[in-house]
């Protein structure tokens, strides 16, 4: 059986994820589980799926937890610090990172140091420190594997292609709610609009960034280390049906594409599983069902986010690391009513003019730049409420 760590385990990912061990009870078993605040899904996922370890980020809640679980062979720790501790877990074999933003960052090292092999949902660990993680990878013999759909998609293109070179990829996107939308338009939504994505059922961060297009940004940036490309051979186009997930297309002009209805848990199992694939009851795609497809250009004059994401990947360096702790800010401001959809991209560009540039960052870089990128995004949002 395969020895699981899910780091996220109440996030959407995360419970995607456990119905995926739940199909599949003889394949899978789960070592640890993780959750932010979310203490009443924690205790019920930890009481069914019996981990050995759980932990609760809000130390607030770690009596709750610890008291809910009293008298079963659980272990219960509680603070951020303790998820580094658990991703190098010695009886865990995959390390499903599915925490939400930057705080992935250290758990992942941890367990690549372990030599865990990483299921990759927080495509926020390789856009902030891209370099330094795909390098210890190589130097520990882990393997990443992409959770994304489009990753994961460019991924299986990828097997049995190992000899042959990559002229582009490209990364479909669904366009989101606004797909067409003008900036006058935008200038008014609210969160509310932006919450109800027509394709993918996600959480609240991940579907504003997909609205925004900062999701589409941040996986190009992802797909530059996790494949070793240069940023001009990366495209995105608009797929509103959300079917073709990616497609690969190599130096002899041909292409290739992973096709299937849109369902997180697909490649959530491959990830799990790699190299082999699982039977499952999943949907299946009709053809019939869809007898159009559409390929549009991204917009990326009137959603500014897509392009600053290509902008930080040209410049290098700490740059996506300033995008992404910015857009953090932005995006939680912007849930909270604080802040118009547009005015993201104007924080987010400010900040990246105004943070100092390090071209060749260390990890404590990376901390700092982060720290700083926050504090000046959030007084950027707050000048714009006054």
């Amino acid at each position: 059986m395969k020895r699981i760590t899910i780091l996220g385990s109440t996030g959407s990912v995360g419970t995607q994820a456990l119905e995926v061990v739940r199909d599949h009870p003889t394949v899978f078993k789960v070592s640890v589980l993780s959750a932010l605040k979310n203490s009443a899904l924690l205790i019920q996922q930890a009481l069914e799926f019996k981990p050995a370890i759980v932990v609760i980020c809000d130390e607030g809640k770690y009596n709750e937890v610890k008291n809910a679980l009293f008298g079963l062979d659980i272990k219960v720790l509680a603070g951020e610090a303790a998820l580094a501790q658990v991703a190098a877990y010695v009886d865990s074999d995959v390390v499903l990172t599915a925490l939400m933003g930057s705080v992935g960052l250290k758990p992942t090292i941890a367990a690549i140091k372990a030599g865990k092999n990483i299921a990759l949902a927080n495509k926020e660990t390789l856009v902030v420190a891209g370099e330094l993680i795909t390098q210890l990878a190589i130097e520990n013999q882990v393997k990443i594997l992409p959770v994304d759909s489009e990753h994961s998609a460019i991924f299986q293109c990828l097997v049995g292609e190992e000899q042959n070179e990559i002229e582009k990829i490209y990364l479909t996107a669904s366009g989101g709610p606004f797909l067409g939308k003008t900036k006058d338009f935008l200038s008014t939504v609210k969160k509310e609009q932006a919450l109800k994505h027509p394709n993918w059922v996600m959480g609240a961060k991940i579907t504003i960034d997909s609205a925004s297009l900062m999701n589409k940004g941040l996986e190009v940036i992802e797909a530059k280390w996790l494949f070793n490309l240069d940023v001009d051979q990366i495209d995105v186009i608009v797929h509103p049906q959300s079917i073709v997930h990616s497609l690969v297309q190599f130096t002899d002009g041909s292409m290739k594409a992973q096709m299937g209805v849109p369902d997180m848990k697909l490649p959530i199992q491959y990830a799990l599983n790699y190299p082999d694939r699982l039977k499952n009851n999943f949907k299946r795609f009709n053809f019939l069902e869809y007898p159009n497809f559409s390929f549009l250009k991204a917009d990326m004059e009137t959603f500014r986010n897509l392009d600053l994401a290509f902008t930080s990947l040209r410049k290098g360096g700490n740059m996506p690391c300033i995008l992404n702790a910015a857009n953090e800010i932005v995006v939680e401001a912007f849930l909270k009513d604080k802040i118009g959809f547009l005015q993201m991209s104007e924080v987010i560009e400010q900040c990246m003019e105004e943070i100092s540039f390090i071209e060749k960052p260390q990890l404590s870089d990376y901390l700092e730049t982060d720290k700083h990128s926050r504090i000046l995004a959030g007084e950027l949002v707050t000048k714009s409420i006054v």
